[in-house]
């Protein structure tokens, strides 16, 4: 999986670098077909968003998060991801589960 961090009005550090890719590492373990996944981190005033698209065969899915804290963004972000990759292989599987029916 490529993963590509990007950071709007800052520079994020290093150590948000990687504890994102750690996180979004997760997602791989739910599915191997997951090609590329692009992070963006921004922020308000008061808030600090997380903003993950990743690209799995066909498919993209996007989930973004909104809290005090990057790291609690991400995680929230990625969890709301993992969700996304269980319902969609559920829906390949059923699909594949009716074509061996038929």
């Amino acid at each position: 999986m490529r993963t590509k961090i990007s950071s709007i009005h800052f520079k994020a550090t290093d150590s948000l670098k990687e504890f994102a890719e750690a996180e979004v590492g997760r997602l791989n373990k739910l599915d191997d077909r997951i090609l590329n996944c692009e992070i963006e981190f921004s922020y308000t005033k008061d808030d600090k968003k997380a903003h993950i698209q990743v690209s799995l065969n066909g498919a993209v899915l996007n989930a973004s998060e909104t809290t005090d804290d990057f790291r609690k963004s991400a995680v929230l972000a990625v969890d709301k991801l993992e969700q996304q990759v269980k319902k969609l292989k559920g829906k390949l599987q059923a699909k594949r589960a009716e074509a061996d029916e038929e």
